[in-house]
């Protein structure tokens, strides 16, 4: 049985995504819009959804990587994070596969790098569902 979270529904661009995020206020919105955006420009397998209140990015339809919008922050999130390789440093968390980047306003934060964990995900996730012969569910919506 796979590990991956799959999501069937996952879109190139989703309607519920454009709408949370268009609802994000301020400093907040602009890093989570800007943030999406390089998620969105890791290749053709994009897809994304509205989960858990999260704009959550798919290689077809699994999980890689999450934008959630909090009080004083934004968490760029990954599925598999405690797998990726980290030199900078950036991960959080303690779960036992999920790791986050905290972003804060005003905060210095090194680019290059959050880039780089975001690349690499979806290419360590792509390669993942390649290796084990995953195939995205027929008639993946393209839309």
């Amino acid at each position: 049985m796979s590990s991956l979270m799959r999501f069937p529904s996952a879109v190139k661009r989703h309607n519920a995504v454009q709408s949370w995020l268009r609802e994000q206020p301020g400093e907040l919105g602009v890093l989570a819009r800007h943030w999406l955006e390089v998620i969105r420009r890791c290749g053709e397998e994009y897809r994304e959804l509205l989960h858990d209140g999260y704009a959550t990015a798919c290689v077809h339809d699994a999980a890689f990587a999450y934008i959630g919008v909090f009080k004083s922050h934004v968490n760029v999130g990954f599925f598999r994070g405690a797998e990726l390789t980290d030199p900078s440093r950036l991960l959080e968390g303690t779960g036992k596969l999920m790791r986050h980047v905290k972003l804060r306003p005003g905060r210095e934060l090194d680019e290059a790098a959050l880039t780089g964990l975001i690349t690499l995900a979806y290419t360590e996730m792509r390669s993942r569902m390649l290796a084990d012969e995953i195939e995205p569910p027929p008639g993946l919506s393209e839309h």
